[in-house]
């Protein structure tokens, strides 16, 4: 039967009037006695049959039941009938009101029922009196939320109750980071994301300064957040989440509280579909999912009080996104007034995926930046404080601090270390490496990854002498061997999680093929041993198991197709974008003749491939150039050949597009010397989105443009290159005329005063007051954008030390500024 109808049942039983606006008593309800009765006690037999039908109806319908066990038990048993007629009798006795039943809940206010009627299982055999105590509860259920419907007053109360129960399960769910490595005798610690956080730097899509990410969200409603793997975008939802349930937000974030944060993880709901608000909790598997009010998140999102933070858009299979797209559009029309945060990795949506013709619903679309040099200088001295906490012997404080030194100065002067450090993934990894090893560091992707699995897998356990403790000693062979069987399940069924039992089944057929493993345990106890012991797994649900980054997933799937020679497998899938890492992984690890013979499969022409996948794999060929340790110089020649013409770009897009690729990019893109000033300026967008200084070679070729366009992108590229080159080679050179010269820090600072000043400056980087006006030359500047919050700095007197001054631009979050010099004219942004 439709619950609707259940409803309905349920309705007949009580009045229609009645306050509303306060708790009522359940008794002076029932329709059934008293002055507005509507009922006779001889109803509640009637009400009380078709209930225990509509229930038993209900239950059949989940557990599709034989024809012959169809029937009723209405029908097959009336009895049952009698003994809930009783208990819904005893509704006209029972000594509570509307909104204190809610609280209880159904099985206690059940509970509350069989105590008023004692005499309701009378007669019944023992199967009968637990069959009626089920249906007690479960029409307890629909009478508690007939009664929260009813009342405003019990409906905000228990909305309330709720939500204080659901900001506390928020914070225990998402307060915490793995920090690779802090301490080598156990699985990678949990650590108060207060103490571990790293504040993330974003930018508009298209260029433009960076910011905060905190700042740049501050005021959008709608926005769609592209960061590459081990970027940060989960840390950053779940550190928006806890906040905002905390209700202890940055300031630029402060019109964020009051809000209910939903996070959503694309990956739990990835073939079903995005989840209507009422499925929200049961789509992401929360543990309280059962009491949440009925109607809850519908009212939530109604009231315009959400925070919806859909996490890996790339998680979803390539043709469920243009479904996840439409819900990601028609949802935020429908409830208006909630503030969206979308992440995906880059290359799984293409720009405007989100966009919209109404300017009002459009999605901001920003991208997280790489770790500045300033930002991996915070992560390798934060990762260092952390590892400091719970060490007490002097020695060893000082060999760590003589570490952490040691490895500031081998990122900031080894290119390969530095090409490595971009994100906090890595460098979380190379911090434990780096203390683990005594300062040897591996010098590319596929030995960083063999050296954490090492350290992960192996060295931290053995090196402590440390006794199994589940009984289960194995080598970190036959563990790898084991994680990749779990990898390679995930990546043949495009999954990023597996269901709990699927895991143990499937270690339970490759055991016998692993006699090391096999003779130590079965395969509960064996999975059971990886995720306990190995660092690399977690359940982030009840039942369900994931990799505590996808990157070591996606690095293991690569092995393992590596070792079953399957490259045909992945040239058969290399036009999916969520395959790209798997496919450049494996050329890292392959021998010279198979990543030959995997690039010529990307470049061969494919029956029937559309022209767009065509591309796609023709530059994943040239992507993976750069991974390959040796191979064929005619492969390689070939390669270059078949991209050469690719690396041409006909609009924006596609010029932000490659620079996915790599450093390998900069070799084939064309002398910009005659080409026009519109193609000038997508060639400095791909060179720009190359966060190496190799790159710098190419913009010099750039730089004596008279272009605004070729110009602003060069001068607003400063923060990802070294701060003196770039600035004695590209800065020094551009032609100054309107253009704004941003500075994101204080060596930028010192650096434009070293050339001279410039008489338009952008500072995008929070400097003090003092710093300005020590850093800026006062009598060239004339124009002065403060693109940051101010927060306390908010008396700009020393302004009057910029006699030239006549222009100062503000971000909107500055508007209570004072002390601006007379003759100084205000812009607030956005305004």
């Amino acid at each position: 039967m439709d619950p609707a109808a259940i409803h309905t049942l349920v309705q007949e039983l009580f009045v229609a009037e009645g306050p509303v606006d306060r708790p009522v008593r359940i008794a002076s309800l029932v329709a059934f006695q008293g002055d507005r009765r509507t009922l006779t006690e001889r109803d509640l037999p009637r009400i009380a049959s078709a209930l225990v039908n509509a229930e038993q109806q209900q239950g059949q319908g989940q557990q599709h039941p034989a024809p012959e066990q169809a029937q009723t038990p209405a029908q097959a048993r009336p009895e049952l009938t009698d003994a809930l007629a009783r208990t819904l009798h005893a509704l006209g006795t029972v000594d509570l009101d509307d909104l204190r039943a809610v609280r209880l809940g159904p099985e206690a206010f059940a509970r509350h029922l069989a105590i008023a009627a004692p005499d309701a299982d009378e007669g019944l055999d023992a199967d009968d009196a637990r069959t009626h105590a089920s249906l007690r509860e479960a029409v307890c259920a629909h009478i508690l939320r007939f009664l929260v419907r009813r009342s405003p007053f019990v409906t905000a109360a228990e909305d309330a109750a709720f939500e204080e129960r659901y900001a506390r399960d928020i914070v225990a769910a998402h307060d915490h980071l793995t920090i690779y490595g802090i301490d080598l005798a156990h699985s990678p610690d949990s650590w108060p994301l207060d103490a571990a956080y790293l504040s993330l730097e974003t930018e508009a899509d298209g260029g433009g300064p960076s910011a905060p990410a905190e700042q740049a969200l501050a005021g959008r409603e709608r926005v769609l957040l592209w960061g590459v793997a081990g970027s940060g975008k989960t840390t950053l939802v779940q550190r928006l989440a806890v906040s905002v349930a905390r209700g202890d937000l940055p300031t630029p974030l402060a019109g964020l509280r009051g809000r209910v944060p939903f996070v959503l993880p694309v990956r739990r709901f990835r073939r079903d579909g995005f989840p209507e608000p009422d499925g929200f909790l049961s789509a992401v598997r929360h543990p309280h999912t059962a009491a949440q009010p009925p109607g809850w998140a519908e009212r939530v999102l109604s009231h315009g009080r959400g925070l919806l933070l859909v996490d890996g858009v790339d998680e979803a299979p390539e043709d469920e996104r243009e479904r996840l797209r439409e819900a990601l559009r028609e949802l935020p029309a429908r409830y208006p007034g909630n503030v969206w945060l979308v992440t995906s990795r880059p290359s799984a949506v293409r720009e405007n995926w989100l966009a919209s013709e109404l300017a009002s619903e459009r999605f901001t679309e920003l991208k997280l930046s790489p770790l500045s040099r300033e930002g991996v200088t915070a992560f390798i001295r934060r990762w260092h404080a952390a590892a400091r906490q719970d060490i007490t012997d002097r020695a060893d404080l000082d060999r760590l601090s003589g570490d952490e030194e040691t490895l500031l100065d081998a990122v900031r002067i080894t290119r390969d270390l530095g090409r490595l450090a971009t994100n906090p993934l890595m460098c979380g990894l190379l911090c434990a490496l780096h203390r683990d090893r005594r300062g040897y560091l591996p010098r590319g992707r596929k030995a960083l990854y063999d050296a954490a699995l090492s350290m992960l897998l192996e060295r931290r356990d053995r090196e402590r002498a440390m006794l199994p403790p589940e009984g289960i000693d194995l080598p970190q062979e036959p563990k790898i061997q084991l994680l990749q069987k779990l990898a390679h399940w995930m990546l043949v069924n495009g999954r990023s999680e597996m269901d709990r039992a699927t895991a143990v089944e499937t270690l339970g057929r490759h055991l016998p093929a692993i006699p090391h493993a096999a003779r130590q345990g079965g395969p509960e106890e064996i999975y059971r041993h990886l995720l306990n012991r190995t660092g690399l797994l977690r359940e982030p649900t009840p039942g369900s198991v994931d990799f505590v980054h996808r990157t070591f997933q996606d690095y293991l799937s690569a092995r393992a197709v590596v070792e079953r020679h399957d490259f045909d497998f992945l040239i058969d899938h290399a036009h999916l974008d969520d395959w790209e890492e798997v496919i450049r992984m494996s050329v890292a690890l392959a021998r010279p003749d198979e990543c030959g013979y995997l690039l010529e499969g990307l470049l061969a022409a494919r029956k029937d491939a559309r022209p767009v996948h065509a591309r796609h794999r023709k530059l994943l060929a040239a992507a993976c150039l750069e991974h390959a340790t040796e191979l064929d110089p005619e492969v390689r020649s070939r390669v270059h050949r078949y991209t050469r013409d690719l690396v041409r770009p006909t609009s924006l897009e596609a010029a932000r597009a490659l620079g996915w690729i790599g450093p390998i990019v900069l070799e084939m893109l064309p002398d910009p010397s005659g080409v026009s000033d519109e193609e000038a300026h997508r060639l400095a967008v791909t060179a720009t989105s190359i966060a190496d200084d190799r790159a710098i070679d190419y913009l010099v070729r750039l730089r004596d443009r008279g272009s605004w366009a070729v110009r602003a992108q060069l001068a607003g590229a400063w923060r990802r290159y070294d701060t003196d080159r770039y600035a004695e080679e590209i800065i020094g050179h551009l032609d100054e005329r309107e253009l704004d010269f941003p500075v994101s820090d204080l060596e930028e600072l010192r650096a434009l005063r070293r050339l001279g000043g410039r008489p338009c400056v952008q500072i995008a980087g929070a400097l003090a007051p003092d710093q300005l006006a020590e850093g800026l030359v006062a009598e060239r500047l004339t124009e002065l954008w403060l693109a940051y919050d101010l927060g306390a700095d908010l008396d700009l007197s020393w302004l009057a030390a910029f006699p030239r001054l006549h222009t100062l631009r503000l971000s909107h979050r500055n508007t209570g500024v004072t002390g601006v010099p007379e003759g100084v004219q205000v812009i607030v942004a956005g305004a």
